[in-house]
């Protein structure tokens, strides 16, 4: 064979081979910026969710009581903004429709209040024909509950206060552990490292127990609309679940959306005592096509493609940052008077 015979079967071999090849990496590398969109804007929406859902309420409400976690959750808030940052992030957020169907693969949102904790997730209801259907609603207020073997019950809090029963003394008593462990007769009260262990512990296995049933029925919701996705316990690693109960906060997790080949399966915490950081906006300068990065209360006129929480994290998705002092001292020179 002559060497321009070679070359000609050689490429008549390797070619297809070489296009599948650079075909299947364009879909994963395709894959991987989808798969990094969704994880970012569920930290996103979450981030932004707990900067907003908290509330101080008046300490002299509160006889007595003078804890610096004492926070009142405002979940209706956080729901809303939680729903506004993905759709945005995902771009529907135009689409009603679209932002209903997002919640398919949505089977959890908790809320961790002070004294108790709410989940958001599909729940069945009868309609007046004796159907079934269902919808998502918020749990009533779920208390972080402990009782033990002598018929003594304690309501934990996300920091030492307590509201218990005294079953020796066969009453109700509330105040801080160390202050009720000389004149109560509940063993968990009398030392404060146990109490703390015990606390946290039962605060985390309480969550995610209810987790597990919410996340089995939000499975036969999602087979009734077509979601062939099996919904599970999301893997979250203790030192999270411990961090997520130092203070009120918002738990969510987004399962089965089909990237490629794989699905997502991620989660997100959020403080809700976290300062809220001005949001950082990725967007195209429409002249030129460039990508920037600016804080939300910069307006260059740009088209917004993405909201990020830090500069970093918009860099990193390649965009560039934009000098909002220039644009500032270009407006003050075009809005000089005109002497006519």
């Amino acid at each position: 064979m002559k060497i321009t015979e070679l070359s000609i079967v050689f490429i008549l071999i390797f070619f297809p081979l070489f296009y599948i090849l650079s075909f299947h990496t364009q879909d994963a590398q395709e894959a991987n910026e989808l798969a990094y969109r969704y994880k970012t804007a569920l930290q996103t929406a979450v981030m932004d969710a707990g900067a907003v859902m908290h509330q101080n309420e008046k300490q002299h409400t509160e006889a007595g009581y003078d804890s610096a976690k004492f926070v009142k959750a405002d979940k209706e808030l956080a729901l809303t903004t939680f729903t506004q940052t993905m759709a945005l992030n995902m771009r529907i957020q135009d689409d009603k429709e679209a932002i209903q169907h997002m919640f398919d693969y949505i089977p959890a949102i908790v809320v961790l209040d002070y004294d108790g904790y709410y989940i958001f997730a599909k729940e069945t209801e009868m309609t007046g024909e004796m159907e079934k259907s269902h919808r998502h609603v918020w749990s009533p207020k779920k208390p972080y509950t402990y009782s033990d073997s002598d018929g003594n019950s304690i309501n934990f809090t996300l920091d030492g206060y307590v509201y218990a029963y005294d079953a020796g003394a066969g009453k109700w008593i509330e105040g801080f552990q160390q202050e009720l462990a000389s004149n109560s007769t509940i063993p968990l009260l009398q030392d404060s490292t146990t109490f703390e262990q015990v606390r946290r512990s039962r605060i985390v296995t309480r969550i995610q127990e209810e987790l597990v049933d919410v996340i089995n029925r939000h499975n036969e919701f999602s087979r009734r609309n077509g979601v062939s996705y099996l919904f599970t316990m999301p893997l979250v690693s203790q030192e999270d679940w411990y961090n997520s109960i130092n203070d009120t906060g918002i738990m969510a997790f987004i399962q089965g959306i089909a990237v490629g080949g794989q699905k997502i399966n991620n989660y997100a915490i959020g403080g809700g005592r976290l300062v809220k950081k001005t949001a950082v906006v990725g967007g195209i300068d429409p002249a030129t096509g460039i990508k920037y990065h600016y804080p939300a209360t910069c307006n260059p006129g740009f088209r917004a493609e993405e909201v990020f929480t830090t500069a970093r994290q918009a860099a990193a998705r390649g965009y560039f940052e934009y000098d909002c002092s220039a644009q500032v001292s270009l407006l003050s020179e075009k809005t000089e008077p005109v002497l006519e």
